[in-house]
């Protein structure tokens, strides 16, 4: 299982899922425009996302390689939230979007047909 990740490291993680491997100086810049965080800030939560297994640095320039995908962190925050709020069961958590009103018909649509899927 990958580890937990903050908003924040997600924020640096979806850059090298977008763009592959990427500078850490490549992430400031980016970051910094979109965030308005400093150098600094960028390095300290890459080095976070490094001591958690999540980002492996690269030499030479300090590039930073994804070692976890996006799909797997999906998967991990699905499976969190599933447990937290819902005791597990993703029924649960499909019925309260359903009853919520929070999926369109074309949502339903893909849903009805995913469970067919499952079923086949």
């Amino acid at each position: 299982m990958s580890p937990h990740l903050f908003d924040s490291e997600l924020k640096v993680m979806e850059i090298l899922w977008q763009n592959g491997d990427t500078t850490a100086k490549e992430i400031a810049a980016l970051l910094s425009a979109q965030t308005g965080w400093s150098k600094t800030t960028t390095y300290t939560v890459i080095k976070k996302c490094v001591d958690k297994g999540a980002i492996e640095r690269r030499e030479p320039n300090f590039v930073c390689h994804a070692l976890i995908t996006k799909d797997e962190e999906r998967e991990r925050e699905t499976a969190e939230l599933v447990d937290k709020m819902f005791g597990g069961s993703s029924d649960l958590l499909v019925a309260s979007l359903i009853n919520k009103k929070k999926l369109s018909q074309g949502q339903l649509q893909n849903l009805r047909r995913l469970i067919l899927e499952m079923e086949e």
